[in-house]
């Protein structure tokens, strides 16, 4: 005999929490092996992840790009790139570049 569409979904759920509970339960003992071997051999971050953690290299410039355009009413400026402010959207621009 078949089973109910409720019935099945009430299954679903209560198998979806044994999984959840069972994965929980297999990551705790995985990262308490892990600490252990970590703790057992000396290991860092940077012997366990290669490539990962602090960067010697200098970090990226970020270049700021000048407003070109300016709400008079306001003062509030934009860039021109990215998404337009509404209170230049939909309008003719050149009223509102800045010299």
């Amino acid at each position: 005999m078949s089973m109910s569409y409720k019935e099945l979904l009430q299954k679903r759920e209560a198998l979806e929490q044994e999984i959840a509970q069972a994965r929980q339960n297999e990551i705790a003992s995985a990262v308490a092996k892990v600490r252990e071997l970590v703790a057992e051999y000396g290991l860092t971050a940077q012997d366990v992840f290669p490539g990962r953690g602090a960067k010697t290299s200098a970090p990226k410039s970020v270049s700021k790009v000048a407003a070109k355009y300016r709400d008079p009413a306001t003062g509030q400026t934009w860039t021109g790139r990215g998404k337009a402010p509404k209170w230049i959207e939909g309008q003719d621009r050149a009223p509102f570049v800045i010299a």
